[in-house]
Order: structure tokens, then C-alpha cells, then sequence
């Protein structure tokens, strides 16, 4: 069988499915691997890394004569209805904003498969790449928050005084977020957290960091993630952490609920309380955003409630695609493990075995032989359906009257 690896089409995205290590590996399930030209240069590997590792460089993917593709970023329409009827994909989809892509992958017969719905299980650990992604994400904030504030992390006590350490407060304790807090603290920042979910508390020390407790109700759903706050809970956490926020030097939002838009923790008017040189990390940018204003991919001048200064707002975009070599290191070692759980390699031929009694295989899977399986997406589509069939039922019904 064939196994695609396309270049990532993407602005911005260097990210790769398939390293030269994953090749070796996904060859010796018996498929014949296809990297397309320049696949790997975003993150550092030649075409002629992936050829001595045992694939086949190509100038361009022939899109329908594969059995496989593998790729980072969702889908577009068009490569989705380009491939052929029981196609096998294996990468990230975000269902529930790329709706046209999962109707066309339904009306091809195409088998998607999205590692984020690779259930959170120890045995599927390996092939979850949100963990993995979120993981470089939440490195690499620090990284830029440290680049803009105007001051060391660290404490200094030098002959020409001491520089108090940074104050770090990082919300959302997820993946990303302990990630950031370990980072920061091993930067010489004193770090504070919170997450709404109680048993972050321990994992937060863990890291170093102090939690602060609110007094909110707990909002933990399956999986361990979070879930969102009711309203009138949402409106009392903003009050309790304004002090808080007020307080830092480094604010660094993380916060994510699967499947919907990211919830807002941060209002302007909190922003504005903080310190001038202060910075704020919005890493849930590209979801909808954590702080009020945040824009994916801009840095942003608030200004301070007196006006004395400003506070760097920014809003993060492709913050995991910026660290590539590692993030592809990951990513792809995801991709590999979870095709070795679809792929018969016993009789050498690298064949399909799609277990739907594999509940890592039956979770992951967003579409299979034109039925969407994720039913949380297929409500979406459905009621997209509606919505459009509406207007013309409407318009119907008028010239009926008429």
C-alpha cells in the first residue's frame, strides 16, 4: 500500500508527518512511503534523509492513487475529494471548524482518522498529539514572553543591587500550561496558576508553581479536561483572578475546552490593570481567544488604566509549527503508532486491519465508508444542513402564497 506524506500547503505550517526515523518505522509495517519534495525542510530534513531512510521522494503526490495519507493540518475540500473511495487519513481535522472538509471526506467514502479524538487512554499515549503539540506550545510561550517583557525572569542579587525575580500567573493547567510553568520556573520566575479543575493543584506544585484556589465550582469533564463554566461562574472567576492578574509581570492563558471556542478569562479592562512592560501570552488565540482582543499571530499595545504605559498583548498562532524540529519529532512518531495499530505487518504486505472493536481505533475515527462516526460532528453537519435548507424552504413557501 501507499502511504502519502505530503508538504504541509499551509502559511506558516513547517511541521511534517513523517521523519526519517517514522519512515524506517511505517516501512517496516510493509508500506511503501511517498514524501513529497521538500516535505521535511521546515523541520530540518532533507529529501535525501527521507530516500536513505527507504522512501520514494516525488516531486508531487498523486493524491488519488494513495492508500494512505498522512498530513498535519486539517484537510481542505479539495484534497479531500480528491482521494479515492476507502482512503485512509491520519492527522489533525478540527471537526468542528472544518466542517466542509468532514462532508467531503463523508461523500468519498474516505476513512479519517483525527488524533484529537485519540481517546485518553494509557495505551493510546503515544498517539496523542495533542499532548505532544501542546507540550512544544506550551515551551515555547514562555519563550516569547520572556523575549518582550522588559526585565530578567530571575532573581539577581548584584553590587549594584538586587533585581526581584518575575511573576509569572499561567491559566489553564492542562498539557500546555504545566509545560509553561515548568518552563518558567526553571527561567528563576516565581510562578502562580489556576486551573477550575481541582486536581490540577497537585500537578502545579509538581512543577514548582503555586495554585490559587477560588472560590468556584469544580468543572472537570471526561478525559480529564476541562468543561465550561455556566455563565454567571465564568462572570465570578474573571472577578476573582482580576486581582491576580493584576499583580503579574507575565500573563500566560492556556485555557481550552474540546470542541468549542476557547473561554474568555481575560477582559481588557483586567489587562489594563497590569503593570506597564507587562505581557500577556494568549496561546488559545486561534480558538477564539482567552483574553478579550487577543488577534492569532499579533502583537498588540494595551493601554495601562493610568496611562502611564502599555501592556504587550499577543496572541499566539502556530506556536508548536515554530519549534518544527522537535514538534515534528513527536508528531510524526503519533502518526506512526497509530497507523501500526490499522496496519497488518505480519504477512509483509502492509495491509488494512480496521478493528471498530479497538476502542482507540473506533474513538479516532471521524468518518468511515460515507458515515460520519464522531456524533458530536455529526450533529454539527447536520444542523448545518438545516440551517441551509431553511432559506429555501422558506423562499418556497412564500412563492406558494403567492
Amino acid at each position: 500500500m501507499k502511504l502519502g506524506i505530503p508538504r504541509e500547503r499551509r502559511e506558516g505550517e513547517r511541521r511534517v508527518a513523517a521523519t526519517p526515523d517514522t519512515v524506517r518505522q511505517l516501512a517496516g509495517l510493509g508500506l511503501e512511503v511517498l514524501v513529497e519534495t521538500g516535505a521535511g525542510d521546515g523541520a530540518g530534513h532533507a529529501d535525501q534523509e527521507y530516500q536513505k531512510a527507504g522512501a520514494t521522494v516525488v516531486p508531487e503526490l498523486d493524491i488519488a492513487a494513495l492508500d494512505i495519507l498522512a498530513h498535519v493540518r486539517p484537510l481542505d475540500p479539495h484534497t479531500a475529494a480528491s482521494l479515492k473511495r476507502g482512503t485512509v487519513t491520519v492527522g489533525l481535522a478540527s471537526p468542528s471548524s472544518e466542517l466542509p472538509a468532514v462532508q467531503a471526506l463523508t461523500d468519498n467514502g474516505v476513512t479519517s482518522f483525527a488524533l484529537e479524538l485519540v481517546p485518553r487512554i494509557s495505551r493510546a499515549q503515544s498517539m496523542d498529539a495533542l499532548t505532544s503539540q501542546a507540550l512544544v506550545a506550551g515551551y515555547r510561550c514562555v519563550l516569547e514572553a520572556a523575549i518582550r517583557l522588559p526585565r530578567f525572569f530571575p532573581l539577581y542579587m548584584t553590587a549594584a543591587g538586587t533585581v526581584p525575580p518575575a511573576r509569572v500567573l499561567v491559566l489553564g493547567a492542562g498539557v500546555a500550561g504545566l509545560q509553561a510553568i515548568g518552563t518558567a520556573k526553571r527561567l528563576g520566575a516565581r510562578v502562580f496558576a489556576n486551573d477550575i479543575r481541582p486536581a490540577s493543584a497537585d500537578e502545579v506544585a509538581s512543577m514548582g508553581g503555586t495554585f490559587i484556589r477560588l472560590d468556584l465550582e469544580t468543572a472537570e469533564a471526561a478525559g480529564g479536561y476541562a468543561r465550561q463554566l455556566s455563565s454567571d461562574a465564568g462572570t465570578r472567576q474573571r472577578q476573582l483572578l482580576a486581582p491576580h492578574v493584576a499583580q503579574s509581570d507575565v500573563l500566560i492563558t492556556t485555557a481550552a475546552v474540546p470542541g468549542r471556542p476557547a473561554p474568555l478569562l481575560v477582559t481588557r479592562e483586567m489587562v489594563q490593570g497590569m503593570r506597564p512592560g507587562s505581557v500577556v501570552i494568549d496561546l488559545a488565540a486561534e480558538s477564539g481567544g482567552n483574553v478579550e482582543g487577543s488577534v492569532p499571530g499579533q502583537d498588540i499595545p494595551i493601554p495601562t488604566a493610568d496611562g502611564t504605559g502599555h501592556i504587550t498583548l499577543v496572541g499566539l498562532k502556530d506556536p508548536a509549527s515554530a519549534m518544527a524540529s522537535d514538534a515534528s519529532r513527536l508528531y510524526a512518531k503519533n502518526v506512526a503508532n497509530l497507523l501500526a495499530l490499522l496496519v497488518r505487518a505480519d504477512d509483509g504486505a502492509g495491509t488494512l486491519n480496521l478493528d471498530f472493536d479497538d476502542e482507540v481505533v473506533a474513538g479516532a475515527c471521524l468518518t468511515h465508508d460515507g458515515v460520519v462516526r464522531h456524533q458530536p460532528t455529526a450533529e454539527l453537519l447536520a444542523a448545518r444542513a438545516r440551517s441551509a435548507a431553511e432559506p429555501a424552504t422558506a423562499s418556497a413557501r412564500q412563492e406558494g402564497a403567492l
